[in-house]
Order: structure tokens, then C-alpha cells, then sequence
């Protein structure tokens, strides 16, 4: 058998531990398994922190876009304790001042009090164009922004804008590490999935067909399956 390994999965911007439903039972038989709380802190590195202070000493990590970018600045802080790691629809470059732009309508939404509108904005761009139309999954997307709540949203808001570039440090990246992507992402597209695994030593890349951004909650069983390999790698 495997030994046992602690798995730490970090959710994305506006997104709870529902993100990891479909991962969480194929994962804990490597070992406990622990969704962070990235709600309170508006930095990645006080967010990281804040992680490590309730991680094990050593984990398996994954983080799903705004995951990752929490992913590279827990990495930065303490490579040793992280023993594999996953990056999911993410990106490794810095926030462009046309990403910042698009983001001032759903801060605004925010601050003044229509916070529950910002999901009918962010849901065509989460899934694949083929789920629009997915009620069920909308009504799980929906139900993770509640949980995310507006002070919460616009701290992991300046968080990711004042991110910094962490492409430089991919290539000392040396644990086991999976770059997943939807081939549909229109948030994080695979290019960029493609970019990162190139440039980490240790990576390899796995593209889910029919997917977009929320992968873990379109193609659970095909994430499940990858996250299984990689445990095993």
C-alpha cells in the first residue's frame, strides 16, 4: 500500500470545498484530506500563512485556479513540506492590467451590495460552453458564492490582483507535480497549462476534453482519476 499522505486542496476565487466533492473520497484513501480557508486574508502570502499554520508537516497539495496562485506562494514560504503538487486551471503570471479591468464590474457588485448578481457574470466563464445550460452545476456555483460571501470575495479579489509572477520559480518546482486543465478553459486557457508544465522539471500535463474552468465539478471522475495517478507517482 502507499503510504499515507495528508492531502491540503485550496478552492478558487468565490469557491468553497463543494469545488472538491467529486475528489475528496478517491484522495482520502491516501490519507486525510483538508480543504483550506482562503477567505481571510487579502495577500497570497498571509493566505499561505495562514494555511500552513493548519497544515501537516508534510502534504500533498492542489490548488484550482486562485488555488494555485495560493499553491506557488505556499510553495514559496515552505518547499520542503510540500510533497507532490497539483496545479488546476491556473496560471503562473502575474495580473495584467486588462484582467484587473475586467474585474471592477463584480467588485463594484460587491461593495454595493448586489454581490448575489456577480455569479450570473462569472458563470459563462466557468464552465464549458457545452454546460451552460446546467442548472444542477449553476445551483452548485451559486451556492458556493453564498458561502464565499462579499467580504470574503473582495479580499481574495485584491489578493490574486497584487499576486506576484511566479514563473520564475517553476523551474526549482521538483516535487511530482500534475498541471490539469479543461480544454475549454476560457479563464486560465490550456496554452498557459501547457507553459507551466513545461517549464517545472517534475510535471506532467493532463487535458480533460469537454471541460472548462471548474474541471474538479464538470469531470469529477476524470479529475478523481488523475489526482489518484498522481498520488501514486
Amino acid at each position: 500500500m502507499t503510504e499515507m499522505l495528508p492531502t491540503v486542496l485550496v478552492p478558487g476565487l468565490n469557491c468553497s470545498a463543494r469545488l472538491y466533492a467529486g475528489q475528496i473520497p478517491a484522495l482520502w484513501q491516501f490519507g486525510p484530506v483538508t480543504v483550506a480557508d482562503h477567505r481571510r486574508d487579502d495577500s497570497m502570502d498571509a493566505i499561505a500563512r495562514r494555511i500552513l499554520g493548519h497544515a501537516p508537516p508534510r502534504f500533498a497539495l492542489a490548488g484550482l485556479s486562485m488555488g494555485g496562485y495560493i499553491a506557488y506562494a505556499i510553495l514559496r514560504a515552505a518547499p520542503d513540506r510540500v510533497v507532490k503538487l497539483a496545479l488546476l486551471d491556473t496560471a503562473s503570471k502575474a495580473e495584467t492590467p486588462q484582467q484587473t479591468e475586467r474585474r471592477v464590474p463584480q467588485i463594484e457588485l460587491a461593495r454595493s451590495g448586489r454581490f448575489s448578481e456577480i455569479h450570473e457574470l462569472q458563470w459563462p466563464f466557468f464552465v464549458h460552453t457545452n454546460r451552460h445550460g446546467d442548472m444542477a452545476l449553476k445551483e452548485i456555483v451559486r451556492r458556493m458564492a453564498d458561502e464565499t460571501g462579499p467580504e470574503a470575495f473582495l479580499r481574495q479579489q485584491r489578493a490574486i490582483m497584487t499576486r506576484p509572477d511566479a514563473t520564475p520559480m517553476l523551474p526549482s518546482i521538483h516535487c511530482p507535480t500534475l498541471v490539469l486543465v479543461g480544454d475549454g478553459d476560457e479563464l486560465t486557457p490550456p496554452r498557459l497549462s501547457h507553459e507551466i508544465a513545461e517549464a517545472i522539471p517534475s510535471a506532467r500535463l493532463v487535458v480533460i476534453p469537454d471541460c472548462g474552468h471548474l474541471s474538479t465539478l464538470e469531470r469529477p471522475e476524470a479529475v478523481a482519476a488523475a489526482m489518484v495517478e498522481w498520488m501514486h507517482w
